[in-house]
């Protein structure tokens, strides 16, 4: 192990991280950041991580998930958070934490993964780049059993309004009209999907908890979470996908609670069995894009 790589001896508290976060953001004015302006070479890992029965029966329950012994592919993004977050939480991170605006994700969900396995968590950064809005930055995550990675993940953030010198600040892509097409579902929810989610995810990060909250760090009211997001569409569509599968996800616009989703799922079979989906949210009254993005099978 490298002087750059990290064994941590246990999975970080999440709240204690929001919390340094916090008391780190009260000294730090935007646009004036003390902290260094390249990302740190570091990683970050944590063995032997396992995950009770409890914990995933919930998280099925609250996505209306069939109960199994695998884990749901967005299951094991909430079980590594942490270790990602400790990336950004760093005291030489050059991006405030709090107010991180979640772009997408790109997920490789390499086989089937049972709830007793142990596994290894490591997460790190890279592609720190400029954004018409602020600075944006991918977290990788790499989850393994048994010495082999099962779980690959990149999750893309972005510190909204946050400039940082020596990245080109990119032009704001002309908004593409949307037409809604016909919705396959209807997601209804309501102020506290936000608590909910962070109940069994993990993260209480302060933009999703209530308005109160979300008013602190500049927006009119709580946020569903990005992953919730995926994890009800993930949900509907690993109940027929293969089992070694990659994901991907690209938020387009927040969706302010409480609120009413329309989507669209669209499956494709290949040699007679699943090969792929495709699939997108709105606002059922604003017909504003949420979300949009395409399962496939390794």
């Amino acid at each position: 192990m490298s002087t750059d790589d990290v064994l941590l001896e246990e999975l970080p508290s999440l709240s204690r991280l929001y919390v340094s976060a916090a008391s780190t953001a009260a000294r730090t004015k935007l646009g004036a950041l003390e902290r260094p302006l390249v990302l740190p070479p570091a990683r970050h890992t944590v063995e032997d991580v396992r995950v009770s029965l409890e914990h995933v029966t919930r998280f099925q329950h609250l996505l209306h998930g069939t109960v199994r012994d695998s884990l749901p592919s967005v299951f094991v993004h909430s079980a590594a958070f942490p270790v990602g977050m400790s990336i950004l939480a760093r005291t030489d991170f050059p991006l405030p934490l709090l107010g991180m605006v979640h772009l997408g994700n790109r997920v490789r969900h390499l086989r089937s993964i049972h709830f007793s396995e142990p596994l290894a968590i490591t997460a790190w950064a890279d592609n720190l780049a400029g954004h018409y809005a602020g600075t944006q930055v991918d977290l990788h995550v790499t989850v393994s059993s048994a010495g082999k990675p099962v779980w690959e993940g990149v999750s893309t953030y972005l510190a909204k309004g946050v400039f940082l010198p020596g990245l080109d600040k990119q032009t704001r892509p002309p908004r593409e009209d949307f037409v809604p097409p016909r919705p396959t579902a209807t997601w209804r929810l309501g102020p506290e999907a936000g608590r909910e989610y962070a109940g069994v995810s993990g993260d209480f990060n302060p933009i999703h908890l209530s308005s109160l909250s979300a008013r602190v760090l500049g927006l009119k009211r709580s946020i569903a979470h990005g992953m919730y997001l995926a994890s009800r569409v993930l949900t509907s569509i690993e109940s027929v996908a293969a089992e070694k599968f990659e994901w991907d996800i690209r938020f387009a616009a927040p969706v302010f609670l409480p609120a009413t989703v329309a989507v669209r799922i669209e499956d494709e079979e290949a040699g007679g069995r699943w090969g792929a989906s495709c699939f997108v949210g709105w606002g059922e009254r604003s017909h504003r894009k949420h979300f949009q993005g395409t399962a496939r099978a390794l």
